[in-house]
């Protein structure tokens, strides 16, 4: 697929759509012909550039070279319907949605992990979760250099990440609660787009319970870092926890390794590695922190230290935004090694 420029087809309108327009042009992917699908048409403006939506058919994939779907977490995306159509048309499909992941015949990709496994795709290949993209780029350097034999994480995850419909949730409690109508804002908010009141909260319910009591949230952190980083042997225990802010996931993450590793050793390999920022000075309260990586392309780590009572044990600290490298831009990132 060796060309100067390539059409490309972006399928959704919505929050990741929008950031997946975003970031085709800030990184100046080489676009001939852009189309845009969702289900119904209308044009959309994003930083003053207005896109016409077209209303997706199997036939609106004739051309297209590569095809990225913005999918919708915890539903059948639309890649389940029309990516065997845009493959059957010629096109690579990049798919955000949760659909194809675990598919032994599709690679799963974070190009700062696996970016080989893009050569084993037949037509599809996915784009991992939000929370374990940002996940695995932070860990994978340690796991080559001390090898990682546990991770027990805790995700607190933006409200963007489940969608245009819980950000505004989000600001529609806020502004109930600042004018003092506290008690009574689960009745009154017009907007219930997730099971509980965000503004003001947290609680630890992403995604439906499954097995064991666990979310399949909980069980994409440990299913789709076996696939990643090729270790599935890697004990991975997890909490997916929903907090009020609009965008930015932050992690805290436990790692427990085969060979004994410091602050330091981490510190200096992932100062190095692809895709990471390093802010780790407490002196100065300089820690990762959501606000400060919206629209930011990297995964930011900090509060590195040693367990104090296991010299293989290190706590890191690691925040992305969920709707660039959890979701956009790591797929166009993708897209980018699959034309190399």
């Amino acid at each position: 697929m060796k060309k100067s420029k390539y059409n490309v087809a972006v399928i959704g309108a919505g929050v990741v759509g929008v950031e997946m327009l975003r970031v085709l042009k800030q990184r100046q992917f080489p676009v001939d012909t852009l189309k845009v699908f969702a289900r119904s048409t209308r044009d959309i403006n994003v930083d003053g550039q207005v896109y016409s939506v077209q209303a997706i058919t199997p036939e609106g994939f004739n051309g297209v070279d590569i095809a990225l779907f913005a999918g919708t977490e915890g539903e059948k995306g639309a890649a389940v319907t029309y990516a065997p159509e845009a493959v059957k048309r010629g096109a690579v499909v990049i798919d955000n949605g949760a659909d194809f992941r675990m598919d032994v015949k599709v690679p799963l990709v974070v190009p700062e992990v696996n970016p080989q496994d893009v050569k084993k795709h037949k037509g599809i290949i996915a784009n991992p979760n939000c929370s374990t993209v940002q996940m695995v780029v932070a860990l994978n350097p340690l796991h080559k250099k001390f090898g990682i034999k546990k991770i027990i994480v805790t995700t607190l995850q933006a409200s963007s990440g489940a969608g245009i419909g819980a950000v505004h949730q989000l600001n529609e409690e806020t502004g109930l609660i600042a004018q003092g109508e506290f008690k009574s804002v689960q009745v009154q908010a017009k907007n219930k787009y997730m099971p509980q009141q965000l503004a003001y909260n947290c609680f630890p319910h992403i995604g439906s319970f499954v097995e064991g009591d666990y979310t399949n949230e909980e069980w994409k952190l440990v299913n789709e870092t076996h696939k990643i980083m090729h270790a599935p042997k890697i004990k991975i225990s997890a909490t997916t926890v929903r907090i009020p802010v609009r965008t930015g996931h932050s992690e805290s993450v436990y790692i427990e390794t085969a060979k004994p590793v410091t602050p330091e050793q981490a510190k200096k390999i992932l100062a190095k590695a692809p895709g990471i920022i390093l802010m780790d000075e407490v002196k100065n309260n300089l820690y990762p922190m959501p606000k400060d990586v919206e629209g930011r392309d990297e995964t930011f780590v900090g509060r590195i230290r040693q367990d104090a009572f296991n010299k293989k044990g290190l706590w890191l600290w690691i925040v992305a935004d969920n709707l660039r490298k959890g979701a956009a831009t790591n797929a166009v990132q993708i897209a980018e090694v699959l034309i190399k």
